[in-house]
């Protein structure tokens, strides 16, 4: 894969939103591993804590990735598949998203919110031995079987958030394709049956 790097405006100015995601994932993080210990629960307050809580933050560390898959796997297997393989996927995005001329501006707006999201939490898994730091709780009413979503924190809340803009960005923009298609199907066909009319009539 040939890979033609491009600098400029439209390409660097998205990286403000990675900067910030990082910053504030990280502020957050330590700002709750440095003043409650690991399954501390942080609000509401302890003895106004109800399971029931809409919102909850509790202090808690996930070793592993989303839905803590993965958490009994040997800590040589995590390095390869939650650190090693997630790096090179970023630097590939990187590279694409240096490279390519096909995103949109929002597109690439969502692209450098997966990159701050994807960097923040690999971070963790670098730096802390006990995993990421995760500390939202919500309440979710048994959808899909969970009465609480899992504990996640401001990186994942980046990483899904911008993965689903760019899915429904990407989705529009292929029906609107398709009906741009259509529409010059419909145009062209006039003139082609205008062009056999006239050649039977030479005919």
């Amino acid at each position: 894969m040939n890979f033609r790097l491009k600098f400029d405006k439209v390409r660097g100015l998205p990286l403000i939103l990675t900067g910030f995601v990082i910053l504030f994932d990280q502020i957050t993080k330590s700002f709750i591993a440095s003043r409650w210990p690991i399954g501390s629960r942080i609000w509401p307050d302890p003895s106004n804590f109800h399971p029931d809580n809409i919102l909850q933050i509790i202090h808690v560390r996930n070793p592993a990735i989303a839905f803590s898959i993965g958490y009994n796997l040997p800590e040589p297997a995590k390095r390869i598949l939650f650190v090693i393989l997630p790096i090179i996927v970023l630097i590939i995005l990187v590279l694409y998203y240096f490279s390519s001329d096909e995103f949109t501006k929002l597109q690439r707006w969502a692209i450098a919110g997966i990159l701050g999201g994807g960097i923040g939490n690999i971070a963790d898994r670098v730096l802390r031995p006990d995993g990421v730091v995760d500390f939202i709780s919500i309440k979710f009413y048994g959808i899909f079987g969970f009465e609480r979503w899992p504990t996640f924190n401001v990186a994942d809340t980046s990483v899904v958030i911008s993965c689903v803009l760019l899915l429904v960005t990407i989705f529009v923009g292929t029906k609107n394709e398709i009906a741009e298609a259509k529409a010059r199907c419909s145009s062209e066909q006039p003139i082609k049956q205008a062009e056999e009319q006239s050649d039977e009539q030479k005919i």
